[in-house]
């Protein structure tokens, strides 16, 4: 009797490991995969960069013709890559708790065109970001593994979906506890209580693996910053309420297409994607001649500048940095918003200084992280990104009570972004078929 209940005993710690061994490898494999892409989107921005700087009028030719080959090849060949990442990681949890396929949402297949449609992108000058679609590159690694668990019952596919996409953003930030945040706040809402634990190590592993490979890095460096003043009390409230009120245009802009899609602009773009494309790419290259190439990019390069070396902007800084991100959106390209809306935030941040007078290195934390709480509507998640990304955590309460006010203002004006977009995601190839006739 002894014998087999020892049998017993030996086999499930047996599974529980190797649950464990194929839960970290996923974890290490989608952290380097966001590394690279890192590298990648760095080495496209500094492409991009070199090449204009001598020829400025290289992106009104370059630019859309390489908008419209990255749609082109997402729509002939990668149908699901195409925008951010984090909304196909939402649907995909929904499909996944119904028992439905997610292989037009997240494979290996997409992960990769993820990184190479992303990066050609961004040689390109638009204004988007690598942090969304690694949330897509990750959760398709562990999807990927899901089927060699030795018992894939023990952990659901929704689960592991949404620990990778948690691991994604601790890779691509370089901040572990955001990806918990993120994880509970904006992707799946919770945590199956008996999984959590091995999930949560994969995100942390995922993060740490990042962290070898890059260094202890802080994403826009060290802001010497404790807390903000009572003079800047009043600032900062307002910037609370400005970012909130731009950040709630900001996400009803993107969820136009979605909520009109009988409109004419949309109507053409769904016949004539690779042409949208292009007329999308000409209009980023004149905003970025008119903001003196400070539109271009994910906006990290200036973003750095302007926490490092206290630069002035121009007023229209953030106009142009706004109108390049939601028109590269409309493009159809593969790249999320999370770096361009910081970028939006820390000009905001360092026009309202100005403005009232007051330092800048606070008032720019502060509008990064309301403008990013009002897009995202993840007030908790955009507080910890900020403030694990320029180590000041003396200001977190500060950054807490702006992310909470932009958010109560965004959500007045619309519902949120990343939770409507991902509607559009829920239909499974098969259902869309269907419903086309």
């Amino acid at each position: 009797m002894i014998k087999p209940l020892l049998l017993l005993r030996r086999r499930f710690a047996s599974i529980r490991w190797r649950t464990r061994i194929t839960l970290w490898a996923a974890a290490t494999l989608a952290g380097l995969l966001v590394v690279m892409f890192a590298r990648l989107a760095d080495l496209a921005l500094m492409q991009f960069a070199q090449q204009t700087t001598e020829r400025p009028w290289l992106p009104f030719i370059y630019t859309p013709l390489i908008g419209m080959l990255v749609v082109w090849l997402t729509t002939r060949f990668f149908t699901g890559a195409q925008g951010s990442g984090i909304p196909q990681v939402i649907a995909a949890t929904r499909l996944a708790h119904q028992g439905k396929p997610v292989n037009h949402l997240l494979s290996l297949r997409l992960a990769f065109a993820k990184i190479g449609l992303g990066t050609l992108a961004l040689t390109g000058g638009f204004s988007a970001g690598r942090e969304g679609p690694s949330v897509q590159v990750a959760a398709s690694i562990m999807h990927f593994f899901h089927r060699y668990l030795p018992n894939a019952r023990i952990i659901r596919p929704e689960d592991l979906i949404l620990a990778g996409g948690a691991a994604g953003i601790a890779a691509a930030f370089n901040t572990p506890l955001a990806g918990v945040a993120f994880a509970v706040e904006e992707l799946g809402r919770k945590l199956e209580t008996r999984t959590s634990g091995v999930l949560l190590s994969t995100i942390i592993l995922s993060g740490m693996v990042a962290i070898a490979l890059q260094g202890n890095y802080n994403y826009f460096g060290h802001f010497d910053v404790q807390a903000v003043s009572l003079d800047s009390v009043v600032p900062a409230l307002a910037s609370g309420i400005g970012c909130g009120l731009l950040g709630g245009l900001f996400s009803r802009m993107l969820l136009w297409p979605q909520r009109h899609q009988r409109f004419v602009l949309w109507e053409w773009r769904r016949l004539h994607p690779v042409w949208f494309a292009g007329g999308c790419g000409l209009i980023v290259a004149i905003l970025g001649w008119l903001s003196g190439g400070m539109s271009f990019g994910s906006g990290y390069g200036i973003t750095s500048q302007l926490i490092v070396t206290d630069i002035g902007l121009p007023w229209h800084a953030p106009i142009t940095r706004f109108l390049a991100t939601v028109v590269t959106y409309f493009s159809g390209i593969p790249g999320g918003i999370f770096a361009p809306s910081l970028a939006v935030g820390a000009a905001v941040g360092a026009n309202a200084a100005d403005f009232f007078n007051v330092a800048a290195q606070p008032m720019i934390a502060l509008c990064m992280v309301g403008f990013l709480a009002a897009v995202t509507q993840s007030p908790i998640t955009s507080a910890i990104i900020v403030m694990e990304m320029i180590d000041s955590h003396g200001m977190v309460i500060s950054l807490m009570a702006v992310a909470l006010i932009a958010k109560a203002v965004s959500a007045r004006m619309g519902p949120e972004l990343y939770q409507q977009l991902a509607r559009g995601f829920l239909q499974t190839p098969a259902t869309a078929r269907a419903d086309k006739h």
